[in-house]
């Protein structure tokens, strides 16, 4: 997982050309801290398909006015610069494993879209 900040947002998640998962944290929520470990997990089982970047949302106030954020951690999916899917706070270890599987099968059903079609497919949350 690859850090990033307001400055190279634009570049790495917006104009990325995979789907990129940012994964919105601070350094006093424990929480953010627990949930790495799973989240080095699915970058790892989605490989080249989903890359997952953090923001430290206290020093990205900006991107986390723009984005609304209400509770940390927010994991937030970007597919073609547009937020298709977000998890919100934290519900326990199984239901954001859960999510986590959600997030991958979205990217590999919408990679399976664009690549069958001539036409580029978006969802949204």
């Amino acid at each position: 997982m690859r850090s990033i900040d307001e400055h190279n947002f634009s570049t790495e998640v917006l104009e990325s050309t995979v789907p990129v998962l940012v994964h919105f944290w601070a350094p006093w929520c424990g929480l953010c801290r627990a949930i790495e470990p799973l989240l080095r997990a699915v970058e790892a089982e989605a490989g080249d398909r989903l890359q997952i970047a953090g923001i430290n949302a206290v020093r990205a106030l900006q991107l986390a006015s723009q984005y609304q954020l209400t509770a940390l951690p927010t994991l937030i999916l970007f597919d073609g610069g547009r937020v298709a899917y977000r998890i919100d706070g934290y519900y326990g270890r199984d239901d954001l494993r859960l999510a986590l599987k959600d997030v991958v099968r979205q990217v590999a059903t919408l990679q399976f879209k664009i690549q069958n079609s001539k036409f580029k497919i978006k969802t949204s949350v």
